[in-house]
């Protein structure tokens, strides 16, 4: 097989963030497989509201179907997995949300996991997503991070491991890159990269050759 093509869809017009989730998978990547990250024209500069998930629709289609071509799957990389659902209902290869990829991943490496959330806003959402997914009994919480900087999202993982029982932890935002290797050395965990696990998803469902289901609910 030639080297498997992932197009990484930011859902956010931040250019900066796009840099870091392009940096983050091309580590990944390595030799295997070539990736490529672009950022949604029109959408917000940060994905917070449903307002946001809204404005992004426009350029996250665009992007599909300017690059569907030239690609083998899609990642969707914002860890609220904006317009998922509309991705997979378009698309005829592979889309993967970073959020469901590394919840779903999650259940696999223990008993129960935690979302380590960028603030409070976005805490009813990911206990949506968690619902949506079917995930409510594995998950042990939610922890925002309070304050700035890894030290807070180290200090917000430590509650969830220590008090509320989680045992593998979830980074809440794409723009966490490169935090995952540094809390698990820290913690003693596993700590999981929504954009890794959702390469790894996306790889081995283009090497097996698997994609979307047309049957009825993604039916075009």
């Amino acid at each position: 097989m030639e080297k498997i093509k992932i197009l990484i869809i930011n859902p956010n017009s931040d250019e900066a963030m796009t840099r870091a989730i392009q940096e983050n998978a091309a580590r990944y990547a390595g030799e295997r497989l070539f990736v490529h990250t672009l950022s949604t024209p029109g959408a917000s500069p940060f994905v917070a509201t449903y307002r946001d998930h809204a404005l992004a629709v426009p350029g996250m289609v665009q992007l599909y179907r300017e690059n569907e071509d030239q690609y083998d799957a899609v990642i969707v990389a914002c860890h609220a997995d904006p317009n998922l659902d509309l991705m997979k209902e378009i698309a005829e290869k592979p889309v993967v949300g970073i959020s469901e990829a590394s919840m779903k991943m999650a259940t696999m490496l223990g008993h129960s996991f935690s979302v380590v959330a960028p603030g409070e806003r976005g805490i009813p959402n990911k206990w949506a997503l968690i619902d949506k997914y079917g995930l409510r009994r594995f998950a042990a919480s939610v922890r925002p991070a309070l304050g700035e900087g890894d030290d807070a999202l180290i200090e917000a993982g430590r509650r969830a491991v220590e008090e509320d029982g989680a045992e593998v932890l979830v980074l809440g935002c794409a723009g966490f890159a490169g935090l995952d290797k540094k809390m698990q050395a820290t913690l003693g965990v596993p700590v999981l990269d929504g954009v890794i696990c959702a390469l790894i998803t996306a790889e081995g469902l283009v090497r097996a050759g698997l994609s979307i289901s047309k049957k009825l609910r993604y039916k075009k």
